[in-house]
């Protein structure tokens, strides 16, 4: 490996992958293996690379402040991997793969089900060559069932998947109906699970020499990922419904608009009500029988939030937020994006970090939340320029000379 890989002792720093994936789900699955130390090649098609690599504005800015060709989307799924071009559609490319698979652990992958067993690089052909491999394919669907052949995207499977139909303001509402995430939570999250499930396999042919394939579903994760709300339906035969910011069993547990912006209060039992109120001075509403206790205070919710929206709406939400710590009533702010980068707890930790880049020279980046001790999660590389290491892994992985390297790419390979 370069000598960025061996300056560190890392938790993954024996495990190579080559990473086949695009776009989200699979990249930020090999990202957390990059993040603890293990040597990600991704593999990119020749002169177009990550889908992502276009996603933009925004893009990575040069010491000008012009815009370089880096999209901010593919900065934050990609950093710490190498990046090889290789046309895996002709013969010499697949070729190349699967000579790297040699000298990999892990293949992550996330084409459309049956499109590589065309190129000879699906599980079955691979297993042939390495039998130990840790092969992970990322799909919408999975590899069977009546949709498997079907393209899945974060957005579809937020609808499909149930999260869309309790996420969004209250029908009878103003602005009431579904609403997805602000962030592509089943592409992340599938990504989270595929990282486990990736770690799970090498454990276990570490133990036995035995490789296996993992086959991961947008749609499966993010049914999975309903927990407790699947869990209701499921012991109720009750499809749960959307409540907005508030929620279906506790009251008040939701947001509330201050004079200059709005706050989070979530009072868990009667004694936080009783000091929300008499810190907004309404102490009759911590003893009138309809809101003393929460059972009663959900019986009338419709009554008692107009309430506490106007007390909550006389103060800022500064005014609130000293107010109610002060008396340990839990609540907090809905910040923006730039608040949270500014905000002391988020800088204490360290979580915005910067890396030198070929292109921009400096790019900003979210470091990976996941601190360990003696192997902490820090990425060696930043996020590649298209094609930037296929020499260097072409000649150090498989020993090529810069006179076979000339040639394939002469011939379109690379």
């Amino acid at each position: 490996m370069t000598q960025a890989f061996e300056a560190m002792p890392k938790a993954l720093g024996h495990i190579r992958v080559l990473d086949l994936s695009r776009v989200l789900a699979g990249p930020w699955c090999s990202q957390n293996l990059a993040d603890l130390g293990a040597d990600v090649i991704k593999i990119e098609r020749p002169g177009v690379g990550d889908d992502t690599r276009a996603w933009g504005p925004p893009y990575a800015k040069d010491a000008d402040g012009n815009d370089t060709t880096e999209a901010a989307y593919y900065l934050a799924a990609n950093r710490g991997k190498r990046s090889v071009t290789v046309d895996i559609a002709s013969a010499d490319g697949q070729a190349l793969i699967r000579e790297l698979v040699l000298h990999a652990d892990v293949v992550l992958e996330n084409y459309k089900v049956g499109q590589l067993k065309r190129y000879g690089l699906d599980y079955d052909a691979l297993k042939a060559i390495k039998p130990d491999l840790v092969y992970c394919s990322v799909t919408g669907f999975g590899q069977d069932g009546p949709y498997a052949h079907r393209a899945g995207y974060d957005f579809l499977i937020q609808g499909m998947g149930g999260l869309m139909s309790v996420t969004g303001e209250r029908d009878d509402l103003p602005g009431g109906g579904p609403q997805k995430a602000g962030v592509a939570l089943t592409d992340l999250m599938t990504g989270m699970y595929a990282t486990v499930a990736v770690l799970a396999a090498l454990t276990h042919r570490d133990r036995s020499g035995q490789g296996q394939h993992i086959d991961m579903a947008l749609l499966d994760t993010q049914v999975a990922m309903l927990a407790n709300v699947g869990s209701n339906y499921l012991n109720s035969g009750k499809a749960p419904k959307r409540w907005g910011n508030a929620h279906a069993n506790i009251v008040p547990y939701q947001t509330f608009a201050c004079a200059d912006g709005h706050i989070i209060v979530a009072t868990g039992n009667d004694g936080q009500y009783q000091k929300f109120v008499e810190v907004g001075e309404r102490p009759e509403l911590a003893t009138d029988a309809r809101f003393a206790t929460n059972p009663q205070r959900v019986k009338h919710r419709d009554v008692l939030v107009p309430i506490l929206a106007e007390m909550v709406r006389t103060r800022t939400r500064d005014q609130w937020i000293a107010q109610l710590e002060a008396v340990g009533v839990p609540c907090g702010p809905i910040n923006d994006i730039g608040e949270v980068f500014d905000n002391p707890q988020v800088k204490a930790r360290g979580i915005a970090v910067e890396m030198d880049h070929p292109a921009a020279g400096k790019v900003k980046l979210v470091r990976s939340p996941m601190k360990l001790s003696v192997t902490p999660a820090e990425a060696a590389l930043p996020p590649p320029l298209l094609g930037q290491h296929t020499d260097e892994v072409l000649r150090e992985v498989l020993g090529r000379s810069e006179a076979q390297i000339a040639t394939l790419r002469a011939n379109g390979v690379l």
